[in-house]
């Protein structure tokens, strides 16, 4: 029967397309982007631009706890924006420990309220979706509040909250739903009593004693701002912490943040997650270090175990739309292509791209100029600077360590280092103890540049300014 059902799809889609060429009815849109994210939303506008008709397509589905946003996408709503916020509240609790130090008279101990920082940053963050759809509307880009599915390849079914239809064709379709976090559903209780960073930033009241599971810069970063602003956190990690990032940064990294107060528990697992008599919940987990079955009790449990691509009502089989079986995510050439004909994805939802927002607005602008406006200009992918927002911020750009020695064999390459103390460091008496520089050098010829790693105060723009530079040396190499 689902063999004939799928059959009876297809051959409907076949025929919607048999009638409107028959009719010569052309498609409604030049363009229609799926998905109302940061690449999306670039996409769409520069499009616009070029005097094209443009329509955007998002929904937003409720995570398991019920949380919802608005337009804007992950880093607007549940990523980038509030985390930065937030990590920036907890940058204040630490500058106010050392204020004495430089003359300010501040009662001690200071306390942080949840509700009014949860409130500024909710606010701020309503204030970009109210933004971003004046954006859309001055641009004049038709703005629809529903979810998409393909029904051929120029033809997307728009489905509102209501369960209204409205069928949306055009020449060129843009995939940009972006991914959702997941959740360790083997695990009994994780998805009754977890939440995850989409319920995070939008908790009215403080998480309390919190254990975030799993060992990815979501963990980290959000670990780290809920220690700074007082809460006892916990970060269990069944292996390595920031898999893909350079290990020996990552071990400073977490040194660094449990001198700050976090506690990890290392090389361990949940198996289960209970809710107790006080609402408290009950986490049993394994350590496999020791061979011991553990428990504690927390007012929170965070999963932050990965994320996977939002990509289960578009019904990509229908069109012919390849993914990565394993991961999911749409297959696309350099120039974002997928393997349909005008059908184009960007984003975290695309196959061996960096799940970043800056990379997402450049794909998504670059791709809109090649559709509309002449250009052939591919988005450079290489050498993208990266940072993770930890209490001691760090910064990357170009391979780890480990990869270079990979590539290159580990007698080709040549890594400078060096510690050193912040100034604002000093007169506060703070340890600087990771703070750390490495760069990872090819040794022939000029010792080319193959990656340079910071670990320090606002490692976000110190990265940025280094990677120009590094940037434009390779270009000069390549040229």
């Amino acid at each position: 029967m689902a063999a004939l059902r799928r059959a009876r799809r297809g051959a409907g889609s076949g025929l919607c397309r048999t009638l409107r060429a028959l009719s010569g009815k052309k498609n409604e849109y030049d363009l229609l982007v799926i998905g109302g994210g940061s690449g999306g939303l670039a996409c769409a506008k520069e499009a616009a631009q070029f005097g094209r008709k443009v329509a955007v397509l998002d929904y937003v589905d409720p995570s398991p706890q019920g949380t919802t946003w608005g337009l804007g996408g992950t880093c607007v709503n549940v990523g980038c924006i509030p985390k930065k916020l937030m990590h920036q509240a907890a940058l204040l609790g630490s500058a106010l420990k050392d204020a004495h130090h430089y003359g300010w008279n501040i009662a001690q101990p200071v306390h942080h309220t949840w509700s009014v920082m949860a409130q500024a940053v909710q606010n701020y963050v309503k204030s970009l979706n109210w933004g971003h759809r004046v954006q859309l509307q001055d641009k004049k880009v038709k703005y629809f509040n529903m979810k998409g599915s393909f029904s051929d390849p120029h033809t997307v079914r728009g489905l509102t909250k209501a369960g209204k239809e409205t069928i949306v064709t055009a020449d060129n379709i843009v995939i940009a739903t972006g991914g959702r976090p997941k959740y360790p559903t083997h695990i009994a209780g994780a998805l009754q009593y977890g939440i995850t960073s989409d319920d995070l930033f939008w908790l009215k009241e403080s998480p309390g004693k919190t254990l975030i599971v799993g060992a990815s810069y979501v963990s980290l970063e959000c670990a780290g701002f809920l220690t700074g602003i007082g809460l006892d956190t916990a970060v269990m990690m069944r292996s390595i912490p920031l898999r893909g990032f350079d290990q020996q940064m990552a071990s400073l990294v977490t040194e660094h943040m449990e001198s700050y107060g976090t506690k990890f528990l290392k090389r361990c697992f949940p198996t289960k997650v209970e809710k107790l008599e006080s609402n408290r919940l009950q986490v049993t987990w394994k350590n496999t270090d020791l061979g011991t079955e553990e428990t504690d009790s927390f007012d929170t449990v965070m999963w932050a175990v990965g994320r996977a691509p939002d990509t289960k009502t578009l019904n990509l089989e229908t069109v012919g739309v390849k993914t990565n079986s394993e991961t999911g995510k749409i297959i696309v050439d350099a120039s974002e292509a997928t393997s349909v004909p005008h059908i184009y994805a960007i984003g975290d939802i695309t196959e061996g791209r960096p799940e970043l927002t800056p990379t997402a607005i450049a794909a998504g602008k670059l791709l809109a100029q090649r559709l509309f406006g002449q250009s052939s200009e591919l988005m450079d992918y290489d050498s993208v600077p990266t940072t993770v927002f930890t209490p001691l911020e760090y910064g990357c750009v170009g391979l780890s360590e480990e990869a270079a020695v990979q590539c290159h064999g580990s007698d080709n390459i040549e890594v400078f280092h060096a510690y050193y103390k912040p100034l604002e460091f000093t007169v506060a008496e703070r340890d600087a103890t990771q703070c750390y520089m490495k760069m990872v050098c090819l040794r022939e010829r000029e010792q080319r540049i193959l990656g340079l790693h910071f670990i320090g105060p606002n490692a976000g723009e110190v990265i940025q300014g280094f990677a120009l530079g590094i940037n434009f040396s390779l270009r000069d190499v390549s040229d």
